[in-house]
């Protein structure tokens, strides 16, 4: 079966709904939750997630947060960390390893992070037993996916265009997923641009594909409740879950 991974940001608005949200995910069909942790330039994100992490910082996110966010849920699913490098840079890596590790957190995100830099922190995590997970891009050449991809972890994240989360766009990666299938056997998960319209033709030949903007949308709805919010994008995700597979 085809996976899904959630991305949502974290503790907007609170930690109390956010574990309410990703517990309620799960039981849809969810099965990776990837924790966006609020930056105030999230350079590969579109428009949507950019507003939700400028909302909340206003409310007051701390890192404390993500946290206790993690402490809840990682138990209850396989959670991953999405944030840009500067603040795992500021603290270090090795603080935020350490915290992964008591919560049982499987792997970070980190796009802003080119594959030549996270070659040195590779030993890091694999020390702890956590994934850094790996990116490959539709432009990227046959001798350079092989080098990104030769001991990739828990899943290859294929971007499914050039361009930030969110956008609409569309290229045959049919050539850039056989690559990928020749030098590695770790799943292959598409992101970028996934929805409810989209997720069924993006999920072909791929073993799972990653959905932020959709869910994102709903969760700044201010229409809607907080009950709402979580029905809302619980029923997509059981949507989507079914039109992958």
């Amino acid at each position: 079966m085809k996976k899904l991974v959630g991305y949502i940001t974290c503790a907007y608005p609170d930690v109390d709904f956010t574990e309410d949200l990703i517990l309620s995910m799960r039981e849809n069909g969810v099965d990776f939750i990837e924790l966006g942790i609020p930056f105030s330039d999230p350079v590969a994100d579109g428009p949507i997630i950019e507003e939700a992490n400028l909302k909340a910082l206003q409310n007051g996110f701390k890192i404390e947060d993500l946290f206790e966010v993690s402490k809840r849920v990682a138990k209850e699913i396989d959670t991953l960390w999405m944030g840009y490098f500067n603040p795992f840079y500021k603290k270090g890596v090795d603080f935020y390893l350490k915290k992964a590790k008591e919560y049982g957190v499987k792997g970070f995100i980190i796009p802003d992070l080119p594959h030549e830099e996270a070659k040195r922190y590779k030993k890091e995590f694999d020390k702890y037993s956590i994934s850094l997970i790996d990116f490959v891009a539709p432009t990227d050449s046959f001798e350079r996916i092989d080098s990104i991809v030769q001991d990739a972890k828990t899943f290859i994240y294929l971007v499914a265009y050039a361009g930030i989360t969110g956008s609409g766009k569309n290229e045959d990666l049919s050539e850039i997923i056989k690559n990928i299938r020749k030098v590695s056997k770790t799943d292959i998960f598409l992101g970028f641009g996934v929805n409810e319209k989209t997720a069924k033709q993006r999920s072909k030949n791929v073993d799972g594909v990653i959905v932020g903007s959709a869910f994102v949308k709903i969760l700044l709805d201010d229409s809607l409740t907080n009950r709402e919010k979580i029905d809302n994008i619980s029923r997509l995700a059981s949507y989507i879950k079914n039109e992958i597979n």
